[in-house]
């Protein structure tokens, strides 16, 4: 039976968030009856989306025609084929679960075989990533999968001054220096480096993905130590009253004012990061997507605790009887009131 390795399915949105998808990416490694991958082949592929159950109504249905490389592997778009049935963009993804079932022609023609059906999870703007656990027999698949995952090295010559950066991705070697008396120390996430040099007063970040180091500066008295979080970096300068968050997709530090007389910490969850000015009475959201902070102002006899899930940041003013959420896509804030009689707690429940 031919069969397909699905190695990835997204959506991509339009634009408009508001509206619905303009076609979903799909990618996967085609095999034979044998299980080895269809190479530098024509084949044929029917997209069918079905309503409700893996059984369900054909509401849309294309067909395409793509060539496989050396290792089996193509990719398409669904929504961009040959309509067969149905209207892509009316599809309504807000009623109902949707399942995608996959038929394939290994000759590159229109003598189908189904291959498999899947729920799209989470449609319209959601992921949903089927992983491959193995694939027997050829080595040069599962090597193509392991690279997509890099790692990369750095290290501190503290004789020449200088801390050294290899990317795997570029296969190149990058250097930052240091001042003579300085000894950083190294810190690293999702690919990224950092290090403070407390006598240059500068940090210092690698970014993974570009291979160019960035810095930014502190205050002289400052001896600020690194908050890090899924590859970004932040750090607090008390003597300059201000909060620094390096952002590891755009390679910019940001910064965001305090008052003289707070001394805050930062909560951090998935690159974001979030402190509280009980002085300014204001929550403050740093979001890594947008690269902007965001405030909510709060009670002035307030003393609220920030919590932080997936990004999320949460808390409660018992004084203005309001629970406060900021979004960790949009980075904006919103409130619920609550009855002056009440004391509630925010439960969190994460999503897979």
């Amino acid at each position: 039976m031919k069969k397909l390795i699905t190695l990835l399915v997204l959506f991509a949105t339009s634009l408009a968030i508001a509206q619905v998808p303009q076609g979903i990416s799909y990618q996967a490694i085609a095999l034979n009856a044998s299980g080895n991958p269809v190479v530098n082949s024509s084949v044929g592929i029917r997209l069918t989306i079905l309503d409700n159950a893996s059984n369900g109504t054909a509401i849309y249905t294309e067909t395409q025609t793509k060539t496989t490389n050396a290792q089996g592997l193509f990719n398409l778009i669904i929504g961009q084929g040959t309509v067969v049935s149905g209207t892509f963009n009316t599809i309504n993804w807000g009623t109902n679960s949707k399942f995608l079932k996959v038929e394939m022609d290994a000759t590159g023609g229109t003598n189908f075989v189904t291959v498999g059906t899947t729920q799209l999870l989470s449609v319209p703007y959601a992921m949903h990533a089927a992983t491959v656990s193995s694939i027997a027999g050829n080595s040069n698949i599962n090597d193509e999968i392991i690279e997509n995952k890099t790692s990369n090295y750095a290290f501190m010559d503290y004789y020449d001054n200088k801390a050294y950066a290899f990317n795997t991705t570029t296969d190149m070697w990058s250097f930052q220096s240091f001042n003579t008396n300085a000894t950083p120390e190294l810190v690293t996430s999702n690919g990224n480096f950092g290090f403070i040099d407390n006598y240059d007063n500068k940090a210092y970040t690698y970014n993974g993905k570009t291979g160019v180091w960035s810095s930014q500066t502190f205050n002289t008295n400052a001896s600020p130590v690194f908050m890090i979080s899924n590859g970004s970096f932040a750090f607090m300068d008390y003597y300059d009253n201000k909060a620094y968050a390096y952002n590891s997709s755009t390679g910019s530090w940001s910064v965001q004012s305090f008052n003289t007389n707070a001394t805050p910490d930062f909560v951090a969850s998935n690159g974001n990061f979030g402190f509280i000015d009980n002085y300014d009475n204001n929550a403050y959201v740093y979001n890594s997507k947008t690269g902007v902070w965001s405030v909510q102002p709060f009670n002035t006899n307030a003393s609220p605790d920030l919590v932080a899930s997936n990004r999320n940041f949460s808390f409660i003013d018992y004084y203005d009887n309001k629970v406060y959420v900021c979004n960790g896509r949009t980075g904006v804030w919103s409130s619920q009131l609550f009855n002056t009689n009440a004391t509630p707690t925010v439960v969190i429940s994460e999503t897979n």
